[in-house]
């Protein structure tokens, strides 16, 4: 099964190297804090239990998980956590989705407003943008046993992600993504970790169902540059567009 093209696994390896710069760590505290917002008990609280595993996942320390438990509940005092989705048009007329998790929308609003101005992307409606993708669950995990097998999945894990809810699979070196239904990728992660594979990244994203192809060299240069740009930003937490780029143009770059 495959649906994704290398561009999904770009993406996937550039969080990878994100997490390094420690950047990752208030991503997850933010989610922490927006989900205990409904309940500082993660036995009681299913979105908080997803949030804390996945912090500890990227190894975000035990205090920084607590601290935010607190914050969110309101044990700890500070402006209230928000999600905010934005629009944008990029280069080669690519659709962008900007989620963001911010305590100061109109700082937010502002900073990422100037970033795409200032690298050739418009700001656009949400309504204009969001009928061309869709919520799904996205899971990547890594394993080395992959290399020794040349990239494929065992059929046990392969039936078994299948049976879990998968419904695209891809892989590539030792890394496999898998595509689910937005109610199934907790089944699809727990099982990738039974079979002995790293979590990557896991949880809901938007997928693309209109595409918008680059054949250029240049222009999918302009693309990352956008989107690097506005990752850059503290209060930005994903970045997705529809960019469908030609093996010949990522095989150039």
């Amino acid at each position: 099964m495959s649906g994704h093209s290398k561009w999904h696994n770009i993406r996937v390896k550039k969080t990878a190297a994100d997490a390094k710069r420690g950047k990752v760590f208030t991503r997850h505290a933010k989610l922490i804090e927006i989900a205990a917002q409904r309940g500082g008990d993660p036995n009681m609280n299913p979105s908080l239990r997803t949030a804390i595993d996945n912090a500890k996942a990227d190894s975000v320390p035990n205090a920084n998980i607590e601290r935010a438990i607190k914050k969110g509940s309101g044990e700890l005092k500070g402006d209230r956590m928000e999600e905010i989705v934005y629009a944008a048009y990029g280069p080669g007329n690519t659709a962008m989705i900007i989620e963001c998790l911010t305590d100061n929308k109109n700082r937010t609003l502002g900073n990422v407003r100037t970033i795409l101005s200032k690298n050739g992307a418009n700001f656009a409606e949400s309504s204009s943008v969001l009928w061309m993708f869709q919520r799904a669950g996205i899971v990547s995990a890594r394993n080395e046993k992959l290399k020794m097998e040349n990239g494929k999945l065992s059929d046990d894990v392969e039936l078994g992600l299948i049976d879990a809810g998968a419904q695209d699979i891809e892989t590539d070196d030792d890394m496999v993504t898998v595509t689910t239904d937005a109610s199934d990728w907790t089944k699809v992660r727990d099982l990738l970790k039974q079979k002995g594979f790293t979590i990557e990244s896991a949880g809901l994203k938007y997928v693309p169902t209109q595409k918008a192809a680059i054949n250029d060299v240049e222009t999918a240069r302009k693309l990352l540059a956008v989107i690097e740009a506005v990752e850059e930003d503290d209060d930005v937490s994903d970045v997705h567009t529809n960019a469908d780029i030609s093996e010949a143009v990522l095989g150039a770059m």
